[in-house]
């Protein structure tokens, strides 16, 4: 076991709640250690509906706070990483027998004044048998309305706040899990243990539980320190299909057991379609879409749009396990999306913070709140700032994708504009980071397919914490989605020979 070092706080879980944590103590100027078991965002945080959104159905639910917190968010966020998190235009059509219309007008009205519409246009009418809104649609379906939220690359947030968190300070391991700790002599010391056995003893002044699905389990099983708190574990599917409608609008479909399904754009090619709710009993684990949420998402999307769908026509699909915490509601689809903390831990003891559930829109300010709760014992801790700050690679010329490229083609005449649009998609105006000196596509090294070579693998794995295949293919980048088996191979290959082992 190596010596033991000391900091001010262990953040255990790298999700986007944990890293959103490590970023703002960082930037406040405590010293952060995170330690993640898997890789960054590997279950949750990159398998969410992949929306920054106020949560229009949440205010059926009366849940007023959280939707505004959550609207608000949303304009700091499209601010912070706008290669990130993109305006999208969403269509509810109207179908009488499942919301009245003046329902919907309503919830849309408090909507807009909730969110103060900063940005983002405001939502109206409109007529279904007219174009652009008509493409794809079932005949029958006339009314509809308009609204204003945001598309996110999730997995790819995750990292721009790990590495956010990293440039101020903030050591991260991955592949590396807590496996005890206990408070001791003013402080807590734990042990991490990466993947290959090696152990690694840290102090830390304060400890904060941020492991999502585990968070309970960490408590219960490796602190040892029961809590009366639950989580209720909801397992959201989603799937891809070919592109189902023309168009970069999205859709928002009301279903008969009046939950709502998100039908949107995806990759350039595709629809992507979710998400259901399904109560998961046991401990958390590996999740997998089943056959009766295949059928239920095709069926969904079956009652709006003319192409049938069946699970078959299934390109990909993934699924997370949402904790959520437990407020007793029996229906996965009523339990709150909101975040509750429980802090064990007095001035004379060295604080413990765990995170109960909350939804990916809201990790920043979750993060806030978090380090107000951890205030108490760090006197010295700077004060808030992540609100008016960008995210690594959000400098982008006019805060614009387009402009962006624009200006990235300016220094890189020789490379093509697609390839340059598809590097400030994941990296804003940090691509010029990932293509360094180069001159032209010669320069970039290997080319794999869908627009991935050498020296962008290079990056994401000198920078960005990439070990596998996987974590390049699904989580850094989507080219999993638009590859062949044969090129798939040839990242596997490229990785081992970077690493020495074959990873499967």
């Amino acid at each position: 076991m190596m010596a033991e070092a000391t900091y001010d706080l262990l953040v255990v879980g790298g999700g986007i709640n944990g890293v959103g944590i490590a970023r703002d103590a960082a930037g406040r100027g405590l010293s952060v250690i995170l330690a993640e078991r898997d890789d960054l965002g590997a279950h949750t945080s990159s398998s969410s509906s992949k929306l920054i959104h106020g949560g229009l159905r949440y205010l059926e639910q009366y849940e007023f706070r959280l939707v505004a917190e959550s609207l608000a968010e949303r304009e700091v966020l499209l601010r912070a990483a706008p290669h990130l998190v993109r305006p999208m235009r969403f269509v509810m059509p109207h179908v009488p027998e499942l919301r009245p219309a003046w329902m919907i007008r309503a919830g849309l009205f408090l909507y807009d004044y909730l969110a103060r519409r900063q940005t983002l246009p405001a939502s109206h009418r409109i007529d279904l048998t007219r174009p652009p809104y008509d493409a794809g649609l079932r005949p029958g379906l006339r009314t509809g309305f308009l609204y204003s939220d945001c598309r996110v690359d999730d997995a790819r947030l995750v990292i721009a706040n790990a590495r956010a968190a990293a440039d101020a300070g903030a050591v991260i391991f991955t592949r590396t899990a807590c496996v005890g700790a206990r408070r001791e002599g003013g402080v807590w010391r734990a042990t991490l243990e990466s993947a290959s056995g090696a152990r690694h003893a840290v102090c830390a002044r304060g400890l904060v539980n941020a492991a999502g699905p585990w968070a309970k389990q960490f408590l219960d099983d490796t602190l040892r320190l029961p809590s009366a708190f639950n989580l209720k574990l909801v397992q959201g599917s989603h799937i891809v299909v070919p592109r189902l409608y023309p168009g970069e609008h999205a859709f928002i479909l009301q279903n008969d057991d009046r939950r709502v399904i998100f039908v949107y754009p995806y990759e350039g090619h595709y629809t992507l379609i979710g998400t259901t709710d399904v109560e998961v009993k046991g401990a958390p684990g590996e999740c997998a879409v089943s056959r009766d949420e295949l059928a239920y998402l095709c069926r969904a999307a079956n009652r709006y749009f003319i192409r049938e769908l069946a699970p078959q026509d299934v390109v990909w699909s993934y699924c997370g396990v949402r904790p959520l915490f437990d407020d007793g509601t029996g229906n996965p689809s009523k339990i709150t999306r909101d975040y509750v903390f429980q802090m064990d831990g007095d001035q004379s003891t060295p604080p413990l913070l765990s995170v109960f559930g909350g939804k990916i829109t809201t990790y920043r300010r979750l993060a806030e709140h978090a380090l107000d709760k951890l205030a108490p014992w760090f006197p010295r801790m700077r004060t808030a700032w992540t609100d008016a700050a960008q995210l690594p690679g959000g400098g982008l010329a006019g805060a614009s994708v387009e402009s962006g490229v624009t200006a990235l083609s300016a220094r890189y005449p020789a490379l093509p504009r697609a390839l340059l649009a598809a590097l400030v998609d994941r990296h804003g105006d940090w691509a010029a980071r990932v293509l360094g000196d180069a001159q032209g596509l010669s320069d970039l090294g290997e080319h794999v397919g869908a627009g991935l070579y050498a020296r962008e693998m290079d990056y994401l794995l000198n920078s960005e914490w990439a070990l596998t295949p996987e974590d390049i293919l699904w989580r850094r980048t989507k080219a999993g989605l638009h590859l062949n088996i044969t090129q798939k191979q040839r990242v596997d290959a490229y990785v081992a020979s970077r690493s020495g082992t074959a990873v499967r």
